[in-house]
């Protein structure tokens, strides 16, 4: 299982699992995504290269998560899948490299809610699973 939605009272909830920390927070990109519009119906037309970073892994995990938010903002993209990731300690700090494939949302593509953001409630991450609450 890549991830799963828990309950949650008024926003959403999902935990994401992985072999190790880069599949995680792969998956709870995926998750995110079909919070919005299934993934799997999204074209692989268009990749982008991302980079974040945070302080610790939780900044990292929101910083990543809404670097995804960003780009459908700005640029209207809409992820299929985390084609690639790497996550180093740098400094004092985490690094995540990662490049995504998706496509233009445009009329072709129906989306199911928005999100206004990624939260720091109830976060949790760990090597093999990562849990967020989006606020929707």
């Amino acid at each position: 299982m890549k991830y799963e939605f828990l309950e949650h009272t008024s926003d959403a909830k999902f935990r994401a699992y992985g072999k190790n920390l880069e599949e995680c927070f792969a998956n709870a990109a995926e998750a995110m995504t079909s919070l919005m519009i299934n993934p799997e119906l999204v074209e692989e037309k268009i990749t982008k290269a991302v980079q974040v970073t945070g302080k610790d892994l939780k900044q990292l995990l929101l910083n990543f998560l809404e670097e995804l938010l960003f780009l459908l903002d700005t640029e209207n993209f809409i992820l299929h899948k985390v084609a690639s990731m790497q996550i180093n300690p740098k400094g004092k700090e985490y690094f995540l490299s990662a490049t995504f494939s998706g496509d233009k949302a445009d009329e072709k593509y129906e989306f199911l809610t928005g999100i206004k953001a990624v939260t720091y409630m109830d976060m949790e991450v760990t090597e093999t699973c990562v849990q967020v609450v989006v606020d929707i």
